[in-house]
């Protein structure tokens, strides 16, 4: 049975080359095996389990870039994963640590409704993807369990070099103001993470529109500019209102959804969250 999250990792990670391994793929008159190769055949072994045991199951992970000092997107992610465990979900935000107590986050460890807050000792985005996939691994507790996301934040200097930490962003997330500047640095960000993972799944939440016309526009500016400059599309999470009720949050440190349940940028939040839960889907039986 397996007893360690180490080896769990065997079975999403491609199988380290050995001399053995080397010398017959170089024999191979096929080549090299690729990456696809290696998915299509599937684990080469199966996880046993004694019986009763339930099956492990593996929770999406969602990528997202933002600053050391970047409170406000800080304070959307904190939001959205206690909204996904409102919805019944299993919500988890990973940030790497910085050393000295983070001014982003509540306090480390398990917060409202389940929700749970880890800082990681990461040193690049290899590292923090090895440490996302352990900790989204979990113990299947039956037919009627809903889907989780386990939320990680990227420092957006990480992705200048993503190594082996490119499948960390298959599936992203950027929050964007209805600003002209931070429409461009979202769209630079767009650019290093289709650069990175060409098939990723790259959305965009609008916040700080004085109006819904007006982050319809924001966002219909930026999925242009990445039509016509990347040759990809972006998919919408919606759009955060400029509430009040999101900068008393900060300082209070207390969720939006549970202090003020009907200010609209709860209500919003809600939306975003129930579109990530549906594009989560069913978590990923091992």
């Amino acid at each position: 049975m397996t007893r360690n999250l180490s080896d769990v990792l065997d079975y999403f990670l491609p199988p380290k080359k050995t001399p053995e391994t080397a010398a017959s793929q170089e024999t191979s008159p096929r080549g090299p095996t690729t990456p696809v190769e290696t998915r299509e055949r599937g684990p080469r072994r199966p996880f046993p389990k004694t019986e009763g045991e339930q099956p492990l199951q593996l929770l999406p992970i969602l990528a997202l870039p933002m600053g050391d000092r970047d409170v406000v997107r800080a304070a959307f992610t904190w939001n959205l994963a206690v909204e996904i465990a409102r919805l019944g979900g299993r919500a988890r935000v990973l940030t790497p640590d910085m050393g000295d107590p983070s001014p982003l986050w509540p306090e480390p460890g398990m917060g409202p409704l389940g929700t749970e807050l880890m800082p990681v000792v990461a040193r690049d985005l290899g590292s923090l993807y090895r440490i996302a996939l352990e900790s989204a691994v979990i113990r299947h507790q039956g037919p009627d369990e809903k889907c989780g996301v386990v939320f990680v934040r990227v420092p957006p200097a990480w992705l200048l070099k993503p190594g082996e930490g490119a499948p960390l962003l298959r599936w992203s997330l950027l929050f964007s103001s209805s600003r002209a500047s931070d429409l461009k640095e979202s769209y630079g960000l767009s650019k290093l993470i289709l650069g990175a993972q060409p098939e990723a799944r790259l959305g965009v939440t609008v916040h700080g529109a004085h109006s819904r016309r007006e982050g319809e526009e924001a966002f219909n500016r930026l999925a242009q500019a990445s039509e016509k400059g990347i040759g990809r599309d972006l998919l919408s999470y919606g759009l955060l209102v400029d509430d009040l009720h999101v900068y008393r949050a900060i300082v209070a440190q207390r969720p939006i959804g549970l202090a003020h349940p009907q200010a609209p940028a709860a209500r919003a939040l809600r939306d975003v969250a129930r579109r990530l839960m549906h594009d989560a889907g069913s978590p990923n039986r091992v």
